[in-house]
């Protein structure tokens, strides 16, 4: 036996809880927020790597200069690189270098 439809037995849809979306929100907001976080770690860290290798390629330069010079005084190039990287030459070849 079914009744009829009125107002006071009809589904009240203030009865039912509703499920609101902030939590969605906020999850989302949260993740938005974690990868532009991420993104511009990431823009810094590419940019300080770059800048490195700036200054890593201007030392090269120089040591390569460095090797040039002491070989055109009459050294091999192996005691040039050790001159270069802070190694002492004989004395009689600091003279000529003027050291």
């Amino acid at each position: 036996m079914s009744l009829p439809m009125t107002e006071e037995n009809a589904p009240n849809q203030d009865s039912k809880p509703r499920r609101s979306c902030s939590g969605k929100q906020r999850a989302m907001l949260a993740y938005g927020v974690t990868q532009i976080t991420a993104t511009v770690v990431s823009a810094i860290s590419l940019t300080v790597i770059a800048v490195g290798f700036c200054s890593v390629k201007q030392e090269s330069k120089a040591f390569s200069g460095c090797v040039e010079e002491v070989m055109a005084a009459g050294r091999s190039n192996a005691e040039s690189v050790r001159y270069c990287n802070g190694g002492r030459l004989p004395k009689r070849e600091r003279a000529n270098l003027g050291n």
